[in-house]
């Protein structure tokens, strides 16, 4: 009996050694995805619910490959449709001090960050998913492909394209503006 005990103990040390291990990385892979803190932690923490309900933690050859292919898939389906700052209103937006009064530059790099960001999430799912997994950096293409269950060079063509198609959209916008984000 006491040796049983002894077992449970030592596996739920190593149960919380490996979500300390891990804890950081499983949230940026489900952040790419939900985009928000709340929704992440909660992908996250199904993420090794599920791994700890399967007991195979200890079992798994590439722990970081297969952790970040659950939190990506359980992100993706509990992803919530959230209104953007573009679409609230203008008092919400004062009110809320979403609007930067910082200097030009500043609410500038602002600007573009939030333009950035929304044609990044109007790519097209199978165009957006491999960059954002791509943008966290701690992923090798092989790994990114694994967890997409893509070849490596689909992989590697459609992180190409979609960086091609923002640079493209990135020249026209810049070109309406009079050259006004030249860096």
């Amino acid at each position: 009996m006491q040796d049983q005990a002894g077992e449970s103990s030592r596996r739920a040390g190593s149960f919380a050694a490996f979500v300390e291990r891990h804890a950081a990385f499983v949230f940026r892979v489900a952040h790419a995805v939900t985009r928000h803190a709340q929704d992440a932690e909660d992908a996250a923490q199904e993420t090794f619910l599920q791994v700890y309900r399967t007991n195979r933690w200890e079992q798994i050859e590439d722990e970081r490959a297969y952790l970040a292919r659950v939190a990506w898939r359980l992100a993706v389906r509990q992803r919530k449709p959230r209104m953007r700052e573009e679409e609230l209103p203008f008092e919400l937006l004062c009110e809320s001090g979403t609007l930067d009064t910082n200097p030009l530059d500043s609410a500038m790099d602002r600007q573009l960050e939030k333009w950035l960001h929304s044609r990044i999430d109007a790519l097209p799912e199978k165009l957006r998913q491999p960059l954002a997994l791509a943008a966290l950096g701690d992923l090798k293409l092989v790994e990114i492909a694994v967890i997409l269950g893509l070849p490596e060079g689909t992989v590697r063509r459609r992180i190409h394209t979609a960086r091609a198609r923002l640079r493209l959209e990135f020249q026209v916008l810049n070109e309406r503006k009079g050259g006004a984000y030249e860096g």
